[in-house]
């Protein structure tokens, strides 16, 4: 191997494909950052075995050839290079990765390209496109409430369903306390459905990675159903898909509510977030107050905190309330975090009693639900 690239596209690559390195294993290989240079690019593949993460760009590759390297090392040295050139050459006897840049050299030794675990290409399988900037804002908008513990492995996925024939495709996750169902159109032609449960972590450094530049993401299934990979421009990630079954989501989304308010996104999630500070000490425990309005008056929602050791906060907000009065009591990092994803200026609460989810909708979009368990507060 023997080529010449700029160190920013080298860094950027590493950046890319350093988060699926394995960071706890007993294979060496997995901390490792496979190398290949051919055809005049430079390809980086990492992978921990369940996702795997592959980037390229173009290079003046002299002699094509392949090595894995230690990932921390090899970026660590890369990233903390001041020129615009980097020369890489690979000692083949030794498995040594010669890299110059100016007066900066170092030598890397490496584990054969062939020990390197195979990642799937696009290939024989079904194969579909989706719209990136509808795929990043699902992806950011569902993973919220995906669990990160592994007490129930499938929970730690995202429901994905394509249904060409009703033109719709479905994101949904849950982890017990939460749900966010996300629907989107669908366009593409595509020979029969999908439901597939893809890992949210895979998802995250999906959305990550998706760029501005308005290419579509290609989606491709393996022929065995069991993994998935996602292509971009300069980018693919490969993720194994989740075994077992997925819970019903429509029966977990409140058909009916008692009182139903329209409040101000902005103006809700910075009083919450003001509430959290005072709920630290009391179980992260935020209540909503909603009060409906009159002839005299606008209704009023009021966000509040108390701690027996720090004292408490509260925040009043205006708010159209319909309905009858009720207090229900959130976890503030779960009202934060669907908030903070939210683009719509309002939003819709629905609640029926103290003791039922809440559920919140962009005013705007009627594709988006999030489904929110409270909390148990002593009266």
């Amino acid at each position: 191997m023997n080529l010449t690239c700029l160190q920013e596209d080298l860094a950027r690559g590493l950046s890319v494909v350093g988060r699926a390195v394995a960071t706890r294993t007993t294979l060496p290989i997995l901390s490792n950052i496979l190398i290949e240079a051919a055809d005049g690019r430079v390809q980086l593949s990492a992978t921990n075995l369940e996702i795997g993460i592959r980037a390229w760009f173009e290079s003046d590759v002299e002699t094509p050839g392949a090595i894995t390297v230690p990932a921390r090392l090899l970026s660590d040295f890369v990233h903390s290079l001041p020129t615009p050139q980097v020369s890489v050459s690979l000692d083949e006897k030794t498995r040594t990765l010669n890299i110059r840049s100016d007066r900066y050299r170092a030598d890397i030794k490496g584990i054969d390209a062939v020990d390197f675990p195979i990642l799937p290409t696009v290939a024989d399988g079904t194969v579909f496109m989706l719209e990136a900037a509808t795929l990043k804002e699902m992806i950011a908008q569902v993973t919220i409430a995906a669990a990160t513990d592994d007490a129930r492995p499938i929970l730690t996925g995202v429901l994905t369903t394509v249904d060409p024939d009703a033109g719709r495709i479905t994101m949904a996750a849950a982890d017990g306390f939460r749900l966010s169902l996300r629907e989107a159109q669908f366009n593409e032609p595509l020979d029969g459905s999908v439901s597939v449960v893809i890992p949210a972590r895979a998802l995250l450094e999906l959305g990550r990675v998706i760029g501005d530049d308005g290419d579509p993401v290609q989606v491709c299934l393996t022929a065995g159903r069991n993994q998935i990979l996602f292509r971009m421009r300069h980018v693919d990630i490969v993720s194994q898909l989740l075994d077992g079954a997925f819970p019903d989501v429509a029966k977990i989304v409140p058909t009916g509510h008692g009182t139903r308010a329209v409040i101000n996104t902005k103006a809700l999630h910075g009083a919450v977030r003001i509430a959290s500070f005072f709920a630290r000490d009391s179980a992260n425990i935020v209540r909503l107050n909603f009060v409906p309005g009159s002839d005299a008056a606008p209704g009023q929602v009021t966000v509040s905190a108390q701690s027996a050791e720090v004292g408490g906060n509260q925040s009043e907000i205006e708010a159209s309330v319909e309905g009858m009065p009720v207090e229900i009591a959130f976890n503030a990092k779960y009202l934060m975090d669907i908030l903070g994803v939210l683009k719509s200026d309002q939003v819709v609460y629905d609640v029926s009693t103290p003791s039922s989810p809440g559920v919140i909708r962009p005013v705007d979009d009627s594709e988006f639900t999030h489904v929110i368990m409270p909390m148990h507060i002593a009266r």
